[in-house]
This record gives C-alpha cells, sequence and structure tokens, in this order.
C-alpha cells in the first residue's frame, strides 16, 4: 500500500496484517516511520518499500519489488498523497502552477502509474485482485483553500471508476473511499485549534474519524464479498456530507 508510514495508511497496514496478509508499507521519506510500523505489525513476511510518487520509474521499481519481495500482489491500496495550502487570491502564479504539478503527480498520476503496475502483477498471478483508492470528501464538498487537493481526488474517484470497467474481465476489482476529516497526526494541529469544534461540528456525531474505521472499509473494499461494490466510491464522512 503506498503511504503507509502513518495516519490512515498505517491504520490500513495494520488492518491486512491483522487478517492474515502480508503488507508492503510504502514511503517516500520517512523510512523510520515505516520501518517502525512495518515491525510493529502482526504476522511475518511484511517489507517496507520506497518511492517518489511523482517519479513513475520509481513508482514502477518500487511495486515490482514489493511483489517480488511478497511473493505477488493481490491488493494496491493507493493512499499516498500530499496537501498544499494554495488560495488563488493569495498564491502567485508561479507557486499556483507548482502546487498543482506537485498535487497531480502525486495524487493522480503516481496512483495511476502504481495501478499500472500493480495489476499487471495480478494479473500474472491469475487469481484477480483489489484496488482501492483513498479519495477525499472534498472532491466534492470542495476544498477552498486547496483546490488542487480537492480537483486530484474527484480525478482519483473518476479513475477507480473507469478501471472497474475495465478490469472486471480479468477478475479486479477497483473502488473508492472519500473520507472527510480523520483524526491524525497531520490533522492533530487543525484539529486542536480554535477551528477544531467547528470541523467536528460539520458531523452530526460531533467528531471526525478514527483511521481504524477508515481502514475497515478498505479492508472489504479489497474483500471477495465486495465484488459488487466495484467501481463505487463510499462516503465516510459521517453524515457532514450528503450527496
Amino acid at each position: 500500500m503506498t503511504g503507509g508510514s502513518r495516519g490512515i495508511g498505517a491504520a490500513i497496514a495494520r488492518a491486512f496484517a491483522e487478517r492474515g496478509d502480508r503488507v508492503a508499507v510504502h514511503y517516500g521519506t520517512s523510512a523510520a516511520s515505516a520501518e517502525r510500523v512495518r515491525d510493529g505489525l502482526p504476522g511475518d513476511g511484511h517489507v517496507a518499500v520506497r518511492a517518489d510518487m511523482a517519479d513513475p520509474g520509481a513508482v514502477r521499481a518500487m511495486v515490482d519489488s514489493a511483489a517480488e519481495r511478497l511473493g505477488g500482489l493481490d491488493v494496491l491500496v493507493n493512499n499516498a498523497g500530499v496537501y498544499l495550502d494554495q488560495p488563488v487570491l493569495e498564491t502567485s502564479y508561479e507557486d499556483w502552477q507548482a502546487a498543482w504539478r506537485a498535487t497531480l503527480d502525486v495524487n493522480l498520476a503516481g496512483a495511476a502509474n502504481a495501478t499500472w503496475c500493480a495489476v499487471r502483477h495480478m494479473v500474472t498471478g491469475g487469481t484477480g485482485g483489489h484496488v482501492v483508492n483513498v479519495g477525499s470528501r472534498g472532491a466534492y464538498r470542495g476544498e477552498p483553500a486547496n483546490p488542487a487537493y480537492g480537483a486530484s481526488k474527484a480525478g482519483l474517484h473518476a479513475f477507480g471508476q473507469s478501471l472497474a470497467v475495465a478490469l472486471a474481465p480479468h477478475g479486479i476489482t477497483v473502488a473508492s473511499v472519500a473520507p472527510g476529516f480523520v483524526q491524525t497526526d497531520m490533522a492533530t494541529g487543525v484539529l486542536s485549534g480554535p477551528g477544531g469544534d467547528a470541523i467536528r461540528a460539520q458531523s452530526p456525531f460531533n467528531r471526525v474519524a478514527d483511521p481504524a474505521e477508515i481502514a475497515a472499509a478498505v479492508v472489504y473494499l479489497a474483500s471477495p464479498e465486495s465484488t459488487w461494490a466495484s467501481g463505487a466510491v463510499l462516503d465516510l464522512n459521517g453524515a457532514s456530507h450528503l450527496r
């Protein structure tokens, strides 16, 4: 799985390991964090793999390494992502372009490249497989200060639906989750700040998600029982945004 060294990714890695799967924990720069996640997983045979998700060659090498070290690939979770502030009226044209390139290269093209590489191993293995994309509520609710992020996640949802059709004849399902705010290290500053109560109040449950709740949905979408959910985008936002 990509982006597995912390937060939602670490929770997803643990959820798969707890059901007996061997997991490849991808990281970009945080080797120590990824190794801690790997070493803390139940079971044996887990690995840590590195790649800059904006580098197509590195992505291919990472996926191939994971497949070799795990003895094949059954599931790909596209979780890696960047979230860059870029309010349109407060961002220079140069920074605006840079933010769009950086965001789309990782969040959308990186996921597309990882999928291209992973599904070849799934087809070769002959038993099908599952791709689960971690999108965002922001694809629908909007990201006023981070428009590239919202657009990248909308693109990721559409990408998943396209491949759900293309890969079904090969026994490969593709689905996405669209979380709202999640209680992670990345979100701690915002959630503990003056706007934290307002964010929690977006949901009638008056809280944000726990990473384990997102992980549970991802595990379901990567299970044989979820085949008929291929192509779906599952909202995980505690009724904070209905569509």
